[in-house]
């Protein structure tokens, strides 16, 4: 990062003149060809990076870094306290594990432009895979391990997959998740069928193979070939990435190869303050775009170390497993949700397992996929002493929007916001009329166009679903979904989600999908889903249900039998438990379900019932019920353990 710039001039240069801005910033990529445009629009009005340029991101990430004096520093380190097990893969064996299942890929028909779906574990194979579609020019969709058939169905009908990458089971604390019964259950309700399924073969419990479908991973790359890095262009698609819409049905966000390999290499050293050979941990999954971009592809572009962390932040075995981390592998930054702070301070409240570990590696504590809680903030703080950084971005994004930019010029926090707009993004706060409010008023945020590059160009498939969900609402501005407002200091507080995805942990969910799920039930008439705050994951969605008349039927086999429908159908991230029966639900005039009004009496918020409401004693029933059943924390909850 240039020497003596202050924000200020650096954020008013990436704004005026944003061609001129991120050339700079290219020049770190490792091009075939150079783009021959930094920015231009293609032929449906849609903003391109970096037309015209060649690259590969697998390249720039593993054979760069070999070619470049890192053959023999630690790439990845892999530790899985799951599974007792820690390992460490230099740059060169990186290469070596990468370019083989490439190999093995290429002799299945993969190749440039193919889809391959990856749905494993937090295992180091799970990084190759990504990695060796990218090599081949291939584009991956990654896919949580153990998500439901269901999901997973429609995502290989969405993307198509020529091959689908798994793994026999995933590891948990307390048990083991056969994942090959879930992809054979999602294969029987998929449309479209990948012609091949390489398995992972887990010892904790080896799945059985079919033959015709199935190929064992070890035997594939054992007798491969090396497969090189093949050239794209800078435009074309390097992942998909499914996230949830308002529909239900999952949008598939696209990334393309130039944009996301210079706005990672931007980032790290901008907003995370960490050099090549340095030690980054992001305590995710990489199913998530923080798993794709800074546990995966930032941290090597960048030549440092990147932690792999097979694991939760509690049990194990204990509430100081992060703190174990960070302290045998010298992590300089880590990144983690503000749920697993939320989990470790549930615990450990007093941090004593902390003063076990020597920290003095760690210089940052980045959070974000959620709302950091003041009471979170100011905890973590005081128990670390170290800078807590809460920044905010989004899978359309794929890399922070709003944060404090730590290499660049820190400012002091302020609990509750992510700090200022990041370099590029023109962050605005609009009413519902388009207008630009002033400081402290609250409304829609949005990033006035054109994105800068790593965003998402487009969603797969979908030109026009992208036009409508991000584009359409305010035209010139891209609507990211959260309200909020900027301070009079240009800090950004981020409010929450203005449509009906609800953030569980990190993971945006649908409630119109798991409305569907739930009317699904042949006793339910009518239903309403609404995400409340919960301590440990930020939200978490509660059902109230309408009995169709005559309907004999109890609350607690009810709200049972409704749990096991979003269980099967979404998998345990819904982290779906309270199910209530009312006798109506609270309206408009209208017929809109007032579910902000209840979701804030279940928080314990003041609000005014709205002037449109059909009877307002309809939300002293609910009162009744959720007190009565002790759901919110407004009502003594105490359903929210991990």
């Amino acid at each position: 990062m240039e020497q003596q710039t202050t924000y200020y001039e650096l954020f008013q240069r990436s704004l005026a003149n944003p061609e001129a801005f991120w050339q700079q910033y290219a020049d770190a990529v490792p091009w075939y060809t150079p783009p021959r445009r930094i920015l231009s629009t293609d032929a449906g009005g849609l903003t391109r990076w970096f037309a015209g340029g060649r690259l590969n991101t697998c390249y720039a990430a593993v054979d760069y870094q070999v070619e470049n004096g890192r053959a023999d520093q630690p790439a990845l380190v892999y530790d899985s306290p799951v599974t007792q097990t820690i390992r460490a893969y230099t740059y060169r064996q990186l290469q070596d594990e990468v370019s083989r299942l490439a190999g093995g890929l290429r002799s299945l028909g993969v190749g440039k432009g193919d889809r391959v779906v990856i749905y494993m574990p937090v295992v180091p194979e799970a990084v190759f895979a990504m990695l060796a579609c990218a090599r081949l020019g291939a584009v991956h969709s990654v896919v949580f391990g153990g998500f439901a058939p269901h999901e997973l169905a429609i995502r290989i009908d969405d993307a198509q997959p020529k091959v689908v990458l798994s793994a026999s089971c995933g590891i948990e604390v307390d048990r083991v998740i056969p994942y090959k019964p879930l992809l054979d259950a999602a294969l029987r309700l998929a449309s479209h069928h990948p012609s091949r399924c390489v398995i992972l073969q887990r010892p904790m419990q080896p799945a059985l193979l079919h033959a015709g479908q199935d190929t064992d991973w070890q035997a594939l790359v054992h007798d491969a070939q090396p497969a090189g890095c093949v050239p794209v262009d800078a435009t074309d698609p390097l992942y998909i990435l499914y996230t949830s819409g308002t529909t239900g049905k999952p949008k598939g966000i696209v990334r393309d190869n130039g944009g996301h390999a210079v706005a990672l290499r931007f980032s790290l050293d901008a907003i995370y303050d960490v050099k090549p050979g340095e030690v980054f941990w992001a305590a995710s999954d990489v199913g998530w775009a923080v798993g794709h971009s800074y546990i995966v592809y930032g941290p090597l572009m960048h030549g440092c170390t990147s932690v792999l962390f097979e694991g939760k932040p509690v049990r194990t075995p204990d509430a100081g497993t992060f703190w174990r981390v960070v302290q045998d592998h010298r992590v300089k930054v880590l990144f983690a949700a503000p749920t697993a702070f939320r989990a470790i301070r549930k615990e450990d409240p007093e941090g004593q397992l902390k003063k076990k570990y020597d920290l003095s590696s760690l210089t940052y504590l980045f959070v974000a996929g959620e709302r950091c809680d003041p009471s979170t903030f100011h905890w973590l703080t005081d128990l670390t002493g170290l800078p807590v950084i809460d920044h905010w971005w989004q899978t359309e994004s794929g890399w922070p929007m709003v944060a404090n930019m730590m290499g660049v010029e820190p400012v002091p926090p302020k609990p509750g916001s992510s700090a200022r707009p990041v370099c590029g993004y023109d962050v605005q706060i609009l009413d519902e009329d388009g207008n630009q409010l002033g400081p402290n008023q609250e409304g829609n945020v949005c990033v006035k166009l054109p994105l800068p590059p790593g965003c998402l160009p487009t969603l797969w498939n979908n030109t026009e679903g992208f036009r409508q969900a991000y584009l359409s609402r305010y035209p010139g501005y891209y609507l990211t979904g959260d309200g909020g407002y900027i301070d009079e200091d240009g800090y950004v507080f981020i409010m929450g989600r203005v449509d009906d995805v609800i953030n569980v942990a990190g993971h945006r969910l649908s409630t119109g999908e798991m409305e569907e799920i739930l009317a699904g039930h042949p006793a339910v008439a009518e239903c309403a889903v609404m995400g409340i705050a919960c301590d440990i994951r930020g939200q978490r969605p509660i059902g109230l249900v309408v009995l169709k008349d005559g309907v004999q039927i109890q609350e607690p086999q009810l709200e049972s039998e409704l749990v096991a429908l979003i269980r099967e159908r979404i998998g345990a991230v819904a982290s779906f438990r309270s199910v209530a029966i009312v006798k109506r639900l609270p309206k408009t005039r209208s017929g809109k379900i007032l579910r902000k009004s209840i979701r804030q009496m279940a928080d314990g918020i003041a609000f005014t019932v709205p002037s449109t409401i059909d009877d307002p004693a309809i939300l002293d029933e609910i009162r009744m019920v959720l007190q009565t059943r002790h759901i919110g924390l407004a009502f003594a909850d105490t359903d929210t353990a991990i």
